[in-house]
């Protein structure tokens, strides 16, 4: 638990979006064109692309060190919130990723008003997921449940699952280059008739 405290100190102390680093070139290039996509489908809800970038920048970030699929967490995110930043439920969830306030006791400083702190919201959501799922050994509908607080009803794991779809993202591997769409389509080649 102290590991975790220190992290979400630095990450509420920091107000700039964690910066991801790369194992290669070709994992950058994956980054970016996850980041373009990602964009173009969240352009209608945030607008200014400054405000969209670092938000996604840091999904992908919180998302990947929690060991995440970045399109489930946009999803859960979608449903809890609708990516609004200050949103707050009748029973006190916070932000983007609807955080209880306890959680803040539990895991944090206390101050449940950071909650409206994006990196934080998005790092105390993806640990809790996490957290979840490991408790749940693995299984992603009882998590996302015990997540909500719903658990084993299957009216938010299936709302969280459906909108996960429309942040699903499937890129092309480096080696993989996209067909020329100037060039004419190569005829199969005949076998023996």
């Amino acid at each position: 638990m102290d590991s975790v405290r220190t992290a979400l100190s630095s990450a509420v102390a920091n107000s700039a979006p964690p910066v991801p680093e790369f194992r290669d070139t070709d994992a950058r290039l994956a980054y970016l064109r996850w980041l373009g996509a990602m964009s173009t489908r969240l352009r209608k809800r945030q607008t200014e692309w400054v405000e969209r970038k670092e938000f996604l920048q840091t999904v992908w970030y919180e998302s990947k060190r929690a060991a995440l699929d970045p399109g489930l967490v946009l999803g859960l995110i979608q449903v809890e919130s609708n990516f609004r930043k200050f949103a707050l439920s009748p029973v006190g969830a916070r932000g983007y990723m609807q955080v209880m306030p306890f959680w803040t006791r539990v895991i944090g400083d206390g101050d449940a008003g950071k909650l409206f702190h994006m990196q934080t919201n998005l790092r105390f959501g993806c640990v809790i997921l996490r957290h979840y799922i490991e408790r749940e050994k693995g299984e992603l509908f009882m998590a996302l449940g015990r997540y909500n607080g719903s658990r084993g009803k299957p009216q938010y794991p299936d709302a969280v699952f459906a909108a996960s779809r429309a942040w699903d993202f499937h890129d092309l591997p480096a080696t993989v280059k996209p067909a020329d769409p100037t060039r004419p389509l190569d005829k199969a080649p005949s076998g023996p008739n």
